[in-house]
C-alpha cells in the first residue's frame, strides 16, 4: 500500500469540505429533512478524507472525538446521507465517499486506485447515455447505476515507474 495520499487533482481541500457541508444544508432544507449534528459530522469526516471511509472508520473518528456513537448511529447517518444523495457507497471497498454532484441525478462513476485507495468521481454524459440505452434495449428500467473502475492513479503510476 502506497503512502501516496494526495487527491487525483490538486485543489483547496478545505474549500471542498466547506462547500459540501453548505450544499448538504441547502439540499436537506429543500427536501425538508433534518441534517442532525451527527449526520453533519459524519458527512464532514467523509469529506475530510481523500479516501473513502468505512462505517467503522467513521465510528473510530467519532469515538476519538469523544462522541458516544454506536455502530447503528453511524449506519443510520450513512444511510440518510446516501438517501439524500450526499455520499456514494463504493461497493468494492465497502466504504463511502462524498458526492461531488450532490443534488443532481447522475450516474455514479468512480476511478479507484488499487494502490493508494484514492477515489475520483467522474461525470461523462456519453457513458451514462450508453448505459441507459443498453438497459432500454433490454426493456430494463435502470434505477441506480454505479460504475467502479479499479486501476492506478497518476501518482501511483509515477511511483511504480521509479
Amino acid at each position: 500500500m502506497s503512502a501516496h495520499a494526495l487527491p487525483y487533482r490538486p485543489h483547496n481541500h478545505q474549500a471542498c469540505v466547506t462547500q459540501a457541508l453548505a450544499d448538504a444544508r441547502s439540499i436537506c432544507q429543500q427536501q425538508n429533512v433534518r441534517l442532525t449534528p451527527t449526520r453533519e459530522r459524519v458527512l464532514e469526516l467523509i469529506w475530510q478524507s481523500h479516501k473513502p471511509l468505512g462505517a467503522y472508520d467513521v465510528l473510530a473518528k467519532l469515538t476519538s472525538e469523544g462522541h458516544n456513537a454506536a455502530p447503528p448511529t453511524v449506519y443510520r447517518a450513512l444511510d440518510f446521507l446516501q438517501q439524500q444523495g450526499l455520499v456514494h457507497r463504493i461497493a468494492s471497498l465497502n466504504a463511502f465517499t462524498g458526492c461531488t454532484h450532490a443534488g443532481e441525478h447522475h450516474t455514479g462513476m468512480f476511478l479507484i486506485c488499487r494502490a493508494c485507495g484514492n477515489v475520483l468521481e467522474l461525470t461523462d454524459a456519453s457513458v451514462s447515455t450508453a448505459i441507459q440505452n443498453a438497459a432500454n434495449a433490454e426493456a430494463f428500467r435502470a434505477e441506480t447505476v454505479t460504475l467502479e473502475v479499479a486501476g492506478l492513479c497518476p501518482g501511483c503510476q509515477a511511483e511504480k515507474a521509479v
